[in-house]
């Protein structure tokens, strides 16, 4: 699951990581349930973050390699568009998936995100990946 997220964690760093999830002050995680059964397919969230020296959302997802390929990711997408878009906030939404994660930089694509540009993005803390950016405008048409 995180091949392209740096490296399998330790479990302390899988702790760290729900620590900070439950911590989200203005954002929010929500675990993907896939069948009738509503199995754990994944998560997705967003929040709040600063890119471009600016203050915006970020989001990311992941969905467990058993259910890929089923349009887990595109529903949870659209879905998390509009929870955010439904929130007084950020004008922009943005994504930060690996240059070589092929998936869900289709999924950006596909769900109308703008692709602004590669960088260097500081993942896990401490290393560096190379990583699209890409922007979701919440408020087209919007002139501000």
């Amino acid at each position: 699951m995180m091949e392209h997220l740096g490296g399998p964690e330790s479990g302390d760093a899988l702790d760290r990581r729900h620590e900070r999830y439950l911590d989200i002050a203005r954002g929010a995680m929500f675990v993907l349930e896939f069948g009738t059964a509503r199995q754990a397919a994944g998560s997705i969230g967003y929040w709040e973050s600063t890119v471009r020296g600016k203050a915006a959302y970020e989001t990311g997802w992941m969905v467990f390699r058993e259910f890929g390929r089923r349009g887990i990711a595109t529903a949870a997408l659209s879905m998390l568009i509009e929870k955010v878009r439904s929130t007084v906030g950020h004008r922009f939404l943005h994504a930060f998936p690996n240059v070589a994660n092929v998936a869900s930089n289709a999924l950006c694509r596909k769900a109308g995100f703008e692709f602004l540009e590669a960088i260097d993005f500081e993942y896990p803390k401490g290393s560096t990946m190379r990583c699209n950016d890409w922007r979701f405008d919440l408020r087209p048409g919007d002139p501000g």
